[in-house]
């Protein structure tokens, strides 16, 4: 039984908050707090005051603002949004500040990976239909489906999978918006992990293939096809021209075979979705030490979700190895709060319902919890959204916060396999990158097990360390990398949570 000592978690010594680790009853002397009596019920996974917070003043965790008092704050109460709340101060960029070399393994490990024929590597062996606009979506879900069930023939075939969208029309033919569809839809061509690929279209979007190839530099050729419904004559004639060209590319995608290569063509997508109190200090370090292994040993990762590394922008740019790298993320930063407020909203609208019922409040300090996920190593690159990632090592993609669409951005900039970490039990999945759930806390992985793949509770628990739960993640990656399924493919979880950014005005 927890004692009354290690009822909390303290991150660092000027906090002026701690985490409850359970749930703590009211009257409950935190000794390990110079004995502050708690003078109301503080839910697990939210903060308690250690010492008392004048009105206006700033509020730590991590060492770090993550708010403001809107009021009085007494020590042993309960913090959380009804006495503390967003704020402006400035930020101290010291670009480059905690730039250091990398210290890379003499040997670094290997995974069972897939080989294309120009070099590249394939975590997952995938055939896909992507849409140049929504009216095509029905005839690609038609031709993915015909093979449901048919495919035990091809055992090295991982699926054929749809990918639609409810966009490519209704938009201007060009500009902003068009090109960042294009550059997604380019990207999930190019993926190593499909085998072949085909888009359908329609014929009179404004999204027209032709335009789709030209822009993209992307050639037709025995594993890639464009043509639209109306060119062939309908519904079921473009279904049966995408059923024929599958059947007659699946013996050839079923020779491919499994080899020995290095960490380093992995790139790995950092997600975290339905976050709580718990996230910053067990699941996204833990991730984070992960991809600290994994650039040691020449591979990559991607982090992402620019709304929610609003206010902890700072950590990043002090390991950019560039002071012109830095500025580029800050200058996504300045393009998100000129975004937000010409919609009517402002930066700190992100926090959803759910973080906040985990013990969340402000965006700061969900950011600083988020900012976790990408370790300790530099930033060597910041890349716009679905804009294919050419550098090795620890790089930034700007991509909104919601899941799927920040997901999709990654996934086109060539990541596969994703890392995503929850702390309330968000259901997700992509194709055709695997994704490992990892869960914050042992009540979530236990009460939704068949859901998670890795329980980093047992770091809140005192039972694992943050280093020793990253190795077991990055074993558990080489291993998912290698052919293992993740829980969200079981369930077939990835075709719906395609999700390109849409910007701008539907017309």
């Amino acid at each position: 039984m927890l004692q009354a000592a290690d009822f909390t978690i303290r991150l660092n010594p000027a906090d002026d908050v701690v985490i409850a680790r359970v749930e703590i009853p009211e009257g409950t002397t935190l000794v390990k707090e110079d004995n502050v009596r708690v003078v109301a019920r503080v839910p697990a996974g939210h903060k308690i005051a250690v010492r008392d917070i004048k009105s206006g003043s700033p509020v730590r965790r991590y060492n770090q603002i993550i708010g403001f008092a809107t009021r009085d704050i007494r020590a042993g109460e309960h913090v959380h949004v009804h006495n503390i709340a967003m704020g402006d101060f400035d930020r101290d960029y010291a670009f480059c500040a905690d730039a250091k070399a990398t210290e890379f393994v003499a040997q670094p490990a290997t995974f069972q990976g897939i080989v294309r024929s120009d070099g590249r590597v394939a975590t997952r062996n995938y055939i896909g239909i992507l849409t140049s606009v929504n009216c095509s979506a029905t005839v690609a879900r038609m031709i993915a489906k015909h093979f449901d069930n048919r495919l035990d023939a091809f055992p090295n075939v991982d699926g054929v999978v749809a990918l639609t969208h409810k966009s490519g029309c209704g938009m201007a033919s060009e500009g902003e918006p068009i090109d960042v569809l294009r550059r997604t839809m380019s990207g999930y061509a190019r993926h190593a992990n499909f085998f072949a690929v085909q888009v359908v279209g329609l014929g009179c979007e404004a999204n027209q293939i032709a335009s789709l190839l030209s822009t993209q530099q992307l050639k037709r050729s025995d594993k890639f096809a464009a043509y639209t419904i109306q060119e062939k004559g309908g519904t079921m004639k473009a279904v049966r021209e995408g059923i024929a060209r599958i059947e007659a590319i699946l013996p050839e995608a079923n020779r491919v075979k499994r080899e020995t290569v290095p960490a380093s063509h992995l790139l790995l997508a950092l997600q975290c979705g339905g976050s709580d109190g718990y996230s910053g200090i067990s699941a996204n370090p833990a991730l984070g030490a992960a991809v600290d292994l994994l650039v040691r040993h020449g591979g990559g990762a991607i982090l992402s979700e620019t709304p929610e590394i609003y206010g902890a922008e700072h950590l990043l740019t002090r390991r950019a190895v560039t002071r012109d790298v830095g500025e580029k993320l800050i200058r996504r930063i300045k393009w998100w709060e000129d975004y937000t407020a010409r919609n009517g909203n402002e930066m700190n609208n992100n926090p959803s319902p759910g973080n906040k019922a985990g013990g969340l409040t402000t965006i700061l300090e969900k950011s600083l919890g988020a900012v976790a996920k990408g370790g300790t190593t530099n930033l060597v690159d910041v890349y716009e959204y679905a804009e294919a990632v050419t550098t090795k090592g620890f790089v930034y993609m700007d991509t909104p916060g919601y899941d799927p669409v920040s997901a999709t951005g990654q996934i086109a900039g060539g990541a596969n396999l994703v890392c995503f970490t929850t702390g309330r039990g968000s259901a997700y999945g992509c194709k055709p990158a695997p994704s490992l759930k990892l869960a914050t806390n042992t009540k979530l992985f236990e009460f939704q097990e068949e859901d998670m793949d890795l329980n980093c509770g047992t770091i809140v628990d005192g039972k694992e360390s943050i280093q020793q739960v990253g190795q077991k993640l990055f074993e558990l990656i080489l291993e998912t990398a290698s052919g293992r399924q993740t829980k969200s493919e079981v369930f077939g979880y990835g075709e719906d949570e395609f999700a390109p950014w849409v910007l701008g005005a539907t017309m």
